[in-house]
């Protein structure tokens, strides 16, 4: 096992409540990927099964509708995504680019079950951590959501 790639997520706060035998076993059953900049990482509408830790590298986040790219996000290391395809499989919101080489963590739902038979805490610590950082981005979303209604409704008067 890389000792690498445990202190990498050791200091990662979507790793922080772990403890040192669960990330040991994490990093045993997971996969590092390596991403050539300019490179895809996830295509929007295509199905997945896995949710991505950005390990090293910066990537956008790109949702393309109507023949518009609107950028959604900027990644940088410690961030994630495509954590919904550990709940459904369904199709992929956006694209994942590289903008330079990217090392990833590949996270299967196949691991978090597997996770889950060994040390059950930690699979559940996992999904909180997730779930908190899905909920900080529903909040900014709902607030810009409500500051462009403010800002609509001002211009009506």
């Amino acid at each position: 096992m890389s000792s690498k790639k445990q202190n990498a997520l050791a200091g990662l706060s979507l790793f922080s409540e772990f403890t040192g035998a669960e990330l040991e076993s994490f990093c045993l059953l997971t996969e590092s990927v390596e991403v050539k900049k300019g490179e895809c990482i996830v295509r929007q509408d295509e199905h997945g099964d896995s949710m991505f830790v950005l390990q090293k590298g910066t990537a956008d986040v790109i949702h393309r509708a109507k023949g518009k790219r609107i950028e959604l996000a900027r990644l940088g290391p410690g961030d994630f995504f495509g954590e919904l395809a550990l709940v459904d499989e369904g199709p992929r919101s956006a694209d994942v680019e590289a903008l330079e080489d990217c090392t990833l963590i590949a996270i299967p739902q196949s691991v978090i079950r597997a996770l889950a038979g060994v040390y059950p805490s930690a699979a559940f610590k996992l999904l909180v951590a997730v779930g908190r950082v899905l909920v900080a981005r529903m909040r900014k979303g709902n607030q810009k959501y409500i500051d462009s209604l403010l800002l609509s409704s001002m211009g009506k008067d």
